[in-house]
């Protein structure tokens, strides 16, 4: 019997991203950002969560992707992470999805090499393909960036 795993799914552009259920801490609406100085480009800024304060990292900057288009807000997928909370900020929630191990493969060569960086790997799904983001490598690229 093939294994199953669930993911929050959302959309940049055109891609089907999802990461796995368990590193999700919430989903939540465009949210008042604070900017940071000198911060990589991808930082977008600190939102105020209930009192944490959680860094905004915009992945359209991660992927190798254009900006929102003006006057599109970004919504946050909040994960969990060793270091606290963060922020994700995609275009587009979408639902939590069953999957089955026996449609994984690797990261596809279409993507850019940016983003295939920080793709794990796809789920063929009848009708489009599932992508998986690799959250420690998003925002460890993404710190180590900001040692620079």
């Amino acid at each position: 019997m093939a294994m199953e795993r669930q993911f929050c799914t959302f959309h940049l552009d055109d891609l089907f991203l999802g990461i796995e259920v368990l590193k999700v801490q919430e989903v939540i609406r465009t949210q008042e950002m604070t900017r940071v100085p000198l911060a990589p480009r991808a930082v977008r800024g600190l939102i105020n969560l209930r009192g944490q304060i959680v860094t905004a990292v915009d992945l359209r900057e991660r992927l190798g992707l254009a900006p929102l288009a003006e006057g599109r807000h970004p919504m946050n997928v909040v994960v969990r992470t060793d270091e606290g909370a963060v922020s994700l900020l995609v275009d587009e929630i979408g639902d939590v999805l069953d999957t089955d191990e026996d449609t994984y493969e690797g990261p596809p060569e279409t993507l850019s090499a940016q983003a295939r960086e920080l793709i794990r790997g796809v789920y063929k799904l009848p009708e489009r393909l599932l992508l998986i983001l690799d959250t420690e490598k998003a925002l460890a690229l993404e710190f180590a960036e900001a040692g620079r």
